[in-house]
């Protein structure tokens, strides 16, 4: 379960979270929806941990995570899944590194295993071994969509989260992404 209580989060004199309240029990999917600069990625980056709020408490299964750091905060994330809204690949690795990228350096997983699931992983997202080889910069943009959506459930997350999954993708291919985010969900 996730609950933010009274979350307050500003830059400068922009006050983007103004007391927000949220609760997100477990096994339910929510949608939030609002304009840009509404804070929608900003309360993403504060659960996550990326940023911290001004005020307010942020539970993910009962604990308090707005001040949590290291070792703490690591255990939280390993809980989440998360597919940023342009992908955040890196672009010095290829595919499957991107996709194994916490099975290797968050759970300290051999490569080659980690390379196994990558491939598997990709497959569920619907991209061919021979993929796994290239690297970002080789990508169309629905292909880094589906390479996002491959490294966010690569270890088998509890909790997923989509910033803006199908921003920059024509119809057809935000199309496609919904659909395999609605099957990775389901089988995660």
């Amino acid at each position: 379960m996730i609950k933010m209580e009274n979350v307050h989060k500003a830059f400068g004199t922009n006050r983007v979270l103004n007391g927000m309240n949220l609760e997100i029990a477990k096994g339910t999917s929510m949608v939030i929806i609002g304009g840009s600069g509404t804070g929608k990625s900003v309360s993403l980056k504060c659960i996550l941990g990326l940023l911290t709020p001004d005020e307010g408490t942020i539970e993910i299964d009962g604990e308090d995570v707005t001040r949590l750091g290291g070792r703490d905060r690591e255990r939280i994330n390993a809980k989440i899944g998360m597919l940023f809204q342009h992908a955040a690949l890196f672009d010095s690795m290829s595919v499957w590194e991107n996709v194994a990228f916490s099975l290797v350096q968050g759970e300290g997983m051999s490569r080659a295993s980690a390379r196994d699931i990558a491939i598997e992983k990709l497959a569920q997202v619907g991209l061919k071994p021979d993929v796994s080889k290239l690297y970002p910069a080789e990508l169309s943009g629905g292909m880094r969509k589906r390479v996002g959506l491959a490294r966010a459930i690569a270890n088998d997350p509890e909790i997923i989260f989509f910033d803006e999954p199908t921003t920059g993708l024509d119809p057809i291919m935000g199309h496609v992404i919904d659909n395999l985010i609605v099957k990775c969900v389901r089988e995660t």
